[in-house]
């Protein structure tokens, strides 16, 4: 088992790391749209949000030796469900290979996020 760390997303917030990799997996952890750089949350609409989120599970994937064109399942978590049809354009153009998928509102996400996605993927 090997923890992956990339700084080209954003750190760990707390006692977990970016992901995890095992067995031929990487599991990854949520990736909410900070800017890795600045460590703020991206501004704007869903899309942009998502966008920022996609890249970040990107690079983890990347780090771990994967990417999105390897993943197989995400669980995708959105702030408020009547922005499903605008994040799923943005994540259609990113998760081409159509992974398993699980989408879930939720109350509340980190640092008031409207989106939050993680991801298992092979290497």
């Amino acid at each position: 088992m090997d923890i992956i760390h990339t700084t080209k997303a954003p750190a760990a917030i707390g006692p977990y790391s970016q992901a995890i990799r095992a067995g031929g997996m990487v599991y990854t952890s949520g990736q909410i749209p900070l800017d890795p750089d600045s460590g703020l949350m991206a501004e704007g609409s869903i899309q942009q949000q998502a966008l920022r989120a996609i890249e970040n599970l990107a690079a983890v994937l990347e780090a771990a030796g994967s990417g999105l064109d390897r993943v197989v399942k995400t669980t995708c978590f959105l702030k408020n469900m009547g922005d499903f049809a605008a994040f799923n354009e943005v994540y259609a153009a990113h998760f081409t290979g159509n992974p398993a998928r699980s989408c879930i509102e939720v109350s509340a996400l980190p640092k008031g996020a409207l989106v939050e996605i993680e991801a298992i993927a092979e290497i």
